[in-house]
């Protein structure tokens, strides 16, 4: 681990509905013998964002673990993308799609362990309007999808489960979408256009196969239909997946408009709808620690 100074732990304590104490305990015992200072913020739903910098700002501590979902992880990426200050990942939400995209291993002690190694990969940061995503976000059906989720009492794995009939039923699709990037202009309809810096959704599906985190591209992929021997494959992670049912546009910067109000998330979280979506790379990186 070398020599290890002071860890920020920034929790999220409500992520998943799983109780973190066991983690804290743990992580607590790690270090006892190592001299190092942990210093815990636990979230609390309101000026996290500003009360993460200021505290980074204030300890500059030698490594930030954040334990929650890909929520907190984005957060604390955007609280930290001026310092080169690496974030270790105990994950702790309901999909973890981050930690999946990363091969974080399952057992919280492994997890520890890569938290606290010195094995990094500098990841993208893709500015989506105000605001950053680390791994996928979306327009459209798997937005509902989130926010009906969100609007319902199940948590976990189980709670989009219980969500994904409603939402289908309910849901208003095809949608249209515009896309603007490097002088070209073009339209496609689809029940969802996603900005995807990662191969996998928190599901595991595979939904784009040619995605690398850290190679300053991401892929617009607009999905037409619904192809359930397409999906199947995508949950094989199967790389062959047919040009009719997913298109797929490499960019580093891109506008896209709908001429009706879509559902938008950003890393599994809802954020209302939208008619119009800015996106591109920044030219920060965010310090992630990975297997190796």
């Amino acid at each position: 681990m070398g020599d290890i100074k002071e860890i920020l732990l920034i929790v999220n304590p409500i992520s998943g509905d799983i109780d973190k104490q066991n983690m804290v305990d743990e992580l607590k015992v790690i270090l006892q013998d190592s001299g190092a200072e942990l210093f815990i913020y636990h979230t609390k739903g309101e000026k996290d964002l500003q009360n993460i910098r200021k505290i980074v700002e204030e300890r500059e501590p030698w490594r930030i673990i954040a334990a929650g979902g890909d929520g907190t992880i984005k957060m604390v990426a955007e609280a930290t993308k001026k310092y080169d200050i690496p974030i270790g990942i105990i994950p702790s939400g309901s999909a973890n799609a981050m930690a999946l995209n990363l091969n974080i291993p399952e057992t919280l002690e492994e997890q520890i362990e890569v938290a606290l190694g010195n094995n990094f990969l500098d990841i993208d940061l893709i500015f989506l309007n105000d605001e950053i995503g680390l791994h996928m976000s979306d327009l459209g059906i798997n937005a509902e999808l989130i926010r009906n989720y969100e609007e319902s009492s199940f948590r976990g794995k189980f709670g989009y489960l219980l969500q994904t009939i409603p939402t289908l039923i309910q849901s208003k699709y095809p949608y249209t979408f515009t896309i603007e990037t490097e002088g070209k202009k073009i339209t496609e309809e689809g029940i969802l256009l996603a900005f995807a810096n990662a191969k996998k959704y928190g599901t595991g599906a595979n939904v784009n196969p040619s995605g690398a985190l850290d190679d300053g591209i991401m892929e617009i992929l607009i999905f037409r239909d619904f192809d359930f021997v397409e999906m199947l494959k995508t949950l094989r992670n199967e790389t062959n997946l047919s040009q009719d049912f997913v298109k797929v546009i490499p960019v580093k910067n891109a506008v896209v408009s709908c001429p009706k109000p879509v559902a938008f998330q950003i890393d599994g979280e809802y954020r209302g709808e939208a008619t119009k979506v800015s996106v591109n790379i920044l030219p920060e990186k965010a310090k992630i620690a990975v297997p190796e």
